[in-house]
């Protein structure tokens, strides 16, 4: 009867062995899935909060550089179409260089990830 009993003893001990790995994986995962959403919703927030405020002194920089165009070409007309002007080209050289960005980005987060 002793081997019997060893052999339960043994596949309990195995199964409690296995609780503690799974409870332990599942606790792992769960940290691992708050770290990364943390990290998600505070590059976010960062993102909102700098790019608002980059937003807002470049819409005022705009509208200065405009100006300034207007006495430059004597009409406050062309200082606004010179600055759409500048934005409209800026806009195509991103717009041609958007694979170069993806690969950017893509190579970022590849890095992150593999963490």
């Amino acid at each position: 009867m002793s081997i019997f009993e060893s052999l339960n003893n043994s596949s309990d001990s195995g199964v409690d062995k296995g609780k503690k790995y799974v409870n332990a994986t599942y606790e792992y995962y769960k940290l691992k899935a708050f770290h990364t959403l943390t990290v998600s919703f505070s590059t976010i927030s960062k993102l909102l909060v700098i790019g608002g405020l980059i937003l807002i002194g470049l819409m005022f920089s705009s509208v200065a550089l405009a100006i300034v165009l207007g006495d430059f070409f004597e009409s406050v007309a062309l200082g606004y179409l010179a600055v759409g002007g500048i934005f409209f080209v800026l806009g195509i050289f991103i717009f041609l260089g958007r694979k170069q960005l993806d690969k950017s980005i893509i190579r970022i987060m590849s890095n992150k990830f593999s963490k």
